[in-house]
C-alpha cells in the first residue's frame, strides 16, 4: 500500500507508507531482477491446486502457535512461534509485521493472514534457517509454495518497481486471454480484488491476501474444502 499512482502508465509513482513496505518493496525489486520462470497468468492459475494444498497444511503450524486455541494468534504467541521456528527478527520487526498482516485490527493474526506472514517472512529472511525449521515441522513444499508467488508478483509486476498497477494487470491478462473481448472485464476485477485500499497500486502483501481469497482460504474456516473459483 503506498500513496497514489498515475493509471495512464505502467511506471508507478507510489511511495512506501511504512518501513514495513519500503523494505517489502526493495526486496520484490531485488527478486525481480533475477527474473521470473512464469510466463503468463495460465501458469499461475494452473498452480491453484498445489499452492492451495500447501496453505492448507499450515493448520500444522497455525494450531500449534494458537496456544489458546481461540483461532488467532497474538502478538505473543507471534513471538513465541518465531522463536521456536528459529526466525531471528526484532521485537520491533515482530510487532510490524503483526500490524501489517492483522488486516481487520481485531489484535489476532486470522489463519488466512498467517500465510500471508509467514510468506513476507519467508521473502525477508535470506538465512535459510527459518525455512529449515518450517520443513522440520512437516511442511517441505512451503518453501517452494511461497518462491512461486514471489515468482508470480515478479510476472505481474512489469516495470520491477515493486507494485502493481491497473495498466500492468491488464498487459498480463491480455497476454493470457488475448483477442478475448472479456479480457478487460477480467483484469479489472482482479485488480480490484487485489487493490486493497483502493489507491491504485497493489504491493506484495496485498497480492498476498487477493492469492489466498482466489483460492479459498479466508479467516473464518481454516480446514473446510472450498469450492475454488479459479476462472482467469
Amino acid at each position: 500500500m503506498g500513496s497514489s499512482l498515475s493509471t495512464t502508465s505502467s511506471t508507478s509513482t507510489s511511495v512506501p507508507e511504512t518501513k514495513l513496505e519500503a523494505k517489502m518493496v526493495e526486496a520484490m525489486r531485488r527478486r525481480a531482477s533475477q527474473g521470473t520462470p512464469i510466463k503468463s497468468f495460465n501458469t499461475i492459475i494452473l498452480k491453484f491446486p498445489k499452492i492451495d494444498e500447501s496453505f492448507r497444511n499450515c493448520n500444522t503450524i497455525f494450531h500449534q502457535f494458537d496456544e489458546d486455541s481461540n483461532g488467532a494468534i497474538d502478538h505473543q504467541e507471534l513471538k513465541n512461534c518465531f522463536g521456536k521456528l528459529e526466525i531471528n527478527f526484532t521485537d520491533e520487526e515482530i510487532t510490524d509485521l503483526f500490524k501489517a498482516c492483522d488486516m481487520n485490527e481485531n489484535l489476532g493474526i486470522k489463519f488466512n493472514e498467517f500465510i500471508v506472514l509467514l510468506c513476507l517472512v519467508y521473502l525477508f529472511k535470506e538465512d535459510p534457517t527459518s525455512i529449515q525449521a518450517r520443513s522440520r515441522l512437516g511442511l517441505p513444499n512451503l518453501e517452494a509454495t511461497f518462491e512461486t508467488l514471489v515468482n508470480a508478483f515478479v510476472f505481474l509486476d512489469k516495470n520491477k518497481d515493486g507494485y502493481v498497477s491497473k495498466n500492468e494487470m491488464v498487459e498480463a491478462i491480455n497476454e493470457t486471454t488475448a483477442g478475448e473481448r472479456s479480457s478487460g472485464r477480467i483484469a479489472m476485477r482482479r485488480f480490484g480484488e487485489m487493490d486493497w485500499d483502493k489507491n491504485g497500486a497493489v504491493s506484495f502483501k496485498e497480492f498476498l491476501f487477493a492469492f489466498t481469497r482466489w483460492i479459498g482460504i479466508d479467516e473464518h474456516d481454516d480446514e473446510e474444502e472450498k469450492d475454488g473459483d479459479v476462472e482467469v
